[in-house]
């Protein structure tokens, strides 16, 4: 099937058409990308300047007082009674098991059972239960000083990372909807005649 040089013609002016507007798409996708790139660099910019502090200030002036406070409370309950609590069951059990070697070494060496000394018992448990209180306090406060500075995104930087991935993804939304090749988008070459009356 030959074509005449008439549509030979039309066929590469419409090619020629087709290029030029692939050309220009390419164009317009290149400085999309610019954008997106300026876009995400402001991003990061108002987030240094004005979300970071802004986010840190409210923490400090509204949060901080009461976490503050909840961490004192807590150390101040665990310390004053779950500590010397957790001690004098150490310590009451430390006594039951120095008793029972004891009373183990009296009848392997066949002294036989002996009663078991009462006030003896009672101070043994005292002694065991605050070196026990003493040393269960010692390793908390040694594992509660702060090793280091924690590294790593805050609050705030995971809000600014989510601005900035909304912003990225409201920019490739904008771009795909200017590219996209609908037909109601496009302009007729021809101008439309007013219908016949």
């Amino acid at each position: 099937m030959s074509l005449s040089r008439k549509r030979k013609k039309e066929l590469r002016r419409l090619q020629d058409q087709a290029n030029k507007l692939w050309d220009s798409q390419q164009v317009l996708v290149g400085e999309a990308a610019s954008v997106a790139r300026e876009a995400g660099r402001q991003l990061g910019n108002y987030n240094r300047e004005h979300i970071t502090p802004t986010v840190q200030a409210n923490y400090e002036k509204y949060a901080a007082p009461y976490v503050d406070k909840g961490v004192k409370t807590a150390q101040q309950v665990f310390g004053d009674k779950v500590v010397p609590a957790a001690g004098a069951v150490v310590g009451s059990a430390m006594s039951v098991w120095d008793v029972a070697n004891d009373t183990r070494s009296k009848l392997a060496s066949g002294r036989g059972l002996s009663s078991i000394d009462l006030d003896a018992l009672g101070k043994k448990t005292q002694k065991n239960s605050k070196k026990a209180t003493k040393k269960i306090s010692a390793r908390l406060a040694a594992a509660s000083k702060p090793a280091s500075q924690k590294s790593g995104m805050g609050a705030g930087g995971v809000i600014a990372l989510l601005l900035g991935i909304a912003a990225a993804v409201g920019v490739v939304y904008a771009a795909w909807q200017t590219l996209r090749a609908d037909d109601e988008l496009w302009v007729a070459d021809d101008p439309l005649r007013a219908p016949d009356a």
